[in-house]
Parts: C-alpha cells; sequence; structure tokens
C-alpha cells in the first residue's frame, strides 16, 4: 500500500537537482555542463526521486511506466530536433541560408535589426503557429546576419526568441494555444482575446527595450565587414531569390496545419533540390568523386552529419558550419534524461505533493494566480516539458478557480503566460535545450534578452495584484463579471 510523501520528502530530489546543477554549472564545468555531465545530474535525480517513490510503496513497475510515458510524450520533439539538423545542414548546401543572410544583409540596417528580428519572428510564427519553425527557419537566418553586423548572437537569439514565442502565443494554430483553454474548460478565441491583455504589454516593452539596445549595439557593427561577407557569400555561392522557395515551403505547409514531422522534411527535399538546381559548382567541389555514387554520399552525409564550406574568412566559416542531425545527438541526450527526471517525479506522486501544498497557501486571487504561475514554472523546471508545465496545473487548480469565481480564461490566461514562454529559459528543458541548439546560443546567453518570455509571467502577476481584467463569474445570474 503506498503512502504520501511529506512535503519536504517529495521537494528532495528537487533540492538535490538544483544544488547539484548549480555546482555543475557554477562550480566546474560553466558553459561546457550540457556536453554531459548535467545529464548525468539529471539520472541521478531521476533515480533518487524513484527511491523515494519506493520507500513511499510505489511499485518499480509503475515507476519505470511513468518514466517511460515521459519518454514517449517526448519522442516527437527528438524527431524534430534530429530533422532540424538535416534542415540546416540542406539549407547550407543548397544556398538557402547563406542568401537568406546575403540579402538580408542589404535590407535589415543595423540600428533597428533587433527590433526588426522580433516583428519579422512574430509574424511568421504568428502565421505557423510554431515558435520552433520560426527559430529553425527564420532565426537561423537572423543570428547569421546578426553577426554579420557584429551585433551579439545572444541579443539577436533574445530578439528571436522573444518574436517567436509572442506570434506562438496568440497564433489559433498553436498547439499550446489551443491546449491551454482546454485543460481550463473555456474557448480558444475568448482565450486569446482575454490573454492580449497581458501579451501585448509585455511584447511592446520587449520591442521598447529592443530598440535602446539596438541603438547601443549599431554603433559597434561593422558595415564594411557585412559588404565583405556578402562578397565572400557570393565567391562560394550561387545567389538567387529561388532559393527562398525551401523556406516558403515549411513555412506554407506549418500554415495549411500540416504536422511539424513532414513539413520539415520536405524542407529538407527543398533545400537539397536547391543544392542541385543551384550549387553546382559547389557541389563538384565537396564531392569525393564525380559519379553519382559521390553526389550520392554527399547528400546524405551532408544532411546526417554536418557540412563545413571553408573560405577565406573566419567570419564567414563560423557562419558556413552546421553539425547535421549528428550535432543533435547531444541535445536528445539532454531531453531523455530530462524526461526520465520528470516522469519519476511524476510517477513517485511528488509533484502532485508538492503542488497540493502550494495549493493551500492561495488564499487570495493573487495568491491563487501566483501559485498557479510558480507551478508552470517549477514544472519546467523539473519536469522539463512545456505541455506538463500547462496540464498538471490546468487540471489541478480549475476547480480552486471556480470555487474562487474566477472564469476560467484566468487560469488558460496564467498557464500560457507562466507555462508556455518560461520553458525555453530552462537549458534542459526541451524548448531550451532544443533553441540553444537550433540557434548555437547557450540558453543562459541568450536568456536576459529574452525579454519578452521573463516579462510574461511578471506581467500576469501585475494584473492579478492590481486586480485588472481579472473576470469573475456571477453563479447567481449565471453570467460573467470582469473586475
Amino acid at each position: 500500500m503506498t503512502k504520501k510523501p511529506s512535503f519536504f520528502l517529495a521537494l528532495f530530489p528537487v533540492l538535490f537537482l538544483i544544488v547539484a546543477l548549480s555546482v555543475n554549472v557554477v562550480g566546474v564545468y560553466g558553459d561546457d555542463a550540457l556536453s554531459g555531465s548535467n545529464q548525468v545530474i539529471l539520472l541521478l535525480s531521476g533515480l533518487l526521486a524513484m527511491i523515494v517513490g519506493r520507500q513511499m510503496g510505489v511499485e518499480w513497475d509503475t515507476l519505470f511506466q511513468a518514466v517511460g510515458k515521459s519518454i514517449a510524450n517526448s519522442a516527437t520533439a527528438m524527431v524534430i530536433l534530429l530533422l532540424i539538423g538535416g534542415l540546416a545542414a540542406s539549407w547550407l548546401l543548397g544556398g538557402v541560408v547563406p542568401a537568406m543572410i546575403h540579402y538580408g544583409l542589404e535590407l535589415l540596417d543595423p540600428t533597428f535589426f533587433l527590433p526588426a528580428s522580433l516583428i519579422i519572428c512574430a509574424a511568421v510564427s504568428l502565421a505557423t503557429g510554431s515558435s520552433w519553425s520560426t527559430t529553425a527557419t527564420m532565426g537561423i537566418a537572423l543570428i547569421g546576419i546578426g553577426k554579420a553586423m557584429g551585433i551579439s548572437e545572444a541579443m539577436t537569439a533574445g530578439a528571436v526568441i522573444s518574436g517567436a514565442y509572442f506570434g506562438d502565443k496568440l497564433s489559433p494554430l498553436s498547439d499550446t494555444t489551443n491546449l491551454a483553454p482546454a485543460m481550463a474548460g473555456t474557448d480558444l478565441f475568448t482565450h486569446i482575446r482575454y490573454m492580449a491583455w497581458t501579451t501585448v504589454p509585455s511584447i511592446s516593452i520587449a520591442l521598447i527595450a529592443f530598440v535602446f539596445i539596438g541603438l547601443g549595439s549599431a554603433e559597434n557593427a561593422e558595415v564594411q565587414q557585412a559588404v565583405y561577407i556578402q562578397e565572400v557569400l557570393e565567391m562560394h555561392f550561387h545567389m538567387t531569390p529561388w532559393l527562398f522557395a525551401a523556406p516558403a515551403v515549411v513555412v506554407l505547409l506549418i500554415a495549411l496545419r500540416v504536422p511539424a514531422i513532414p513539413s520539415i522534411f520536405s524542407g529538407i527535399a527543398a533545400g537539397l533540390i536547391c543544392a542541385l538546381l543551384f550549387q553546382s559548382e559547389l557541389l563538384s567541389i565537396l564531392r569525393s568523386t564525380d559519379d553519382a555514387e559521390g553526389l550520392y554520399r554527399l547528400l546524405m552525409d551532408t544532411v546526417a552529419q554536418g557540412l563545413s564550406v571553408s573560405t577565406e574568412s573566419e567570419m564567414v566559416n563560423e557562419l558556413l558550419n552546421t553539425s547535421g542531425m549528428k550535432g543533435m545527438l547531444g541535445t536528445i541526450w539532454l531531453i531523455l534524461s530530462a524526461m526520465v527526471f520528470g516522469g519519476a517525479m511524476e510517477g513517485a506522486g511528488l509533484l502532485r505533493v508538492i503542488s497540493e501544498r502550494l495549493l493551500r497557501l492561495a488564499r487570495t486571487d493573487f495568491s491563487l494566480i501566483g501559485t498557479t504561475s510558480a507551478t508552470s514554472i517549477g514544472l519546467n523546471l523539473t519536469a522539463s516539458d512545456q505541455y506538463l508545465a500547462i496540464v498538471v496545473p490546468g487540471r489541478m487548480y480549475a476547480q480552486a478557480y471556480e470555487e474562487r469565481g474566477l472564469a476560467p480564461e484566468n487560469l488558460s490566461r496564467t498557464l500560457e503566460d507562466a507555462g508556455t514562454v518560461t520553458s525555453v529559459l530552462v537549458p534542459w528543458n526541451t524548448c531550451g535545450a532544443y533553441q540553444s541548439s537550433v540557434l548555437g546560443v547557450a540558453t543562459g546567453a541568450y536568456l536576459p534578452y529574452a525579454i519578452f518570455n521573463w516579462l510574461s509571467p511578471l506581467m500576469t502577476l501585475v494584473f492579478s495584484f492590481l486586480a485588472v481584467r481579472i473576470k469573475r463569474i456571477t453563479r447567481s445570474a449565471d453570467s460573467e463579471v470582469e473586475a
């Protein structure tokens, strides 16, 4: 018979994880912690959670089934990660990414590059409903353009992520935007309209901040270097606007609600077709033999293992380098380890105990919304998955919101403000690991500049503290009243 662990016993694996990761990152490995040591800490923390669960009477089979279910829930994300690695490599070989950088350097002014990057990514993500696809297409190109201008990659990544998650959050095509109201018990468009009250101020502040950051970074921008980079790219790649057909295919398919995996596969194929049609000179240099087998090997090896194009410019060489699917294996290892920990915490019943204790503190509207936010952020840190950060508190707190007379859109908005957008700020979360790998920027480096993402949960707390736009249910009249 299973027993219920105490709050402090349930919290022990989490505390161990936080302390061990802090020692790992701050004291020993630094930025190299994601190369394997953090994965070991996550697995040890998962084992510790299992031991606690076993002491409470939970069977090993139950714990392993929970871990298996957790890993299964992340399987799609891991396949997408592999494909994104192949996409980046095929787009490099096809000249797609170099073309984005080349033409982007002509169109984007260094002074307004950062706010423009935010707006571009917000528009693409709003149209497609996918922050992941946005960063894997426009994000990669903007990182390269910013680097060519001499703008910090961390700043560019922050602007890209802020815009991508804003669009994802408000798009009716987004999976999380559909999931949150389903968990809270409201409809999609009511959720989006109500969420706009906190989301629009957050993105507006982020946009203004990037304008001022851009004014400062533009002073260090090297315009002549950008021109030189364009010339080097023209020497090694055939430049034509037709190369933009590859990202157009991906964006169109996602806008048509084609699932991510076939959409990205199509993008890989489009990149390889661009290579065959437009980069014949580059292919003849890179392939080992002149026959069909040599060409086949080049295409397959590029997608699987990546590609480096060597030029006379060190800066350009850094831009023309990708590790393909193989380069994503470390991130997949991190996600697997995080899912083991999250599944163990869930299977042992420790997450439920922690959340129930937090709910006892929720005696006012502000504290209830704050507790919901803390739970979502905590699940992003512990369960390492943004979907769990929406589903678990959504299930747990729906009744509490109803009993307090709060309309369900208060809950759905909080789940998105705190759960969806903070996932990318956690290095071992599926979203943080993904974005860091795709953009080539460490999570800790872009975190200060992902302004929209850390401002969103603060904004929802400000609104609840001031009792602004807190919609209530008047049961007697069977109608809703907004504070």
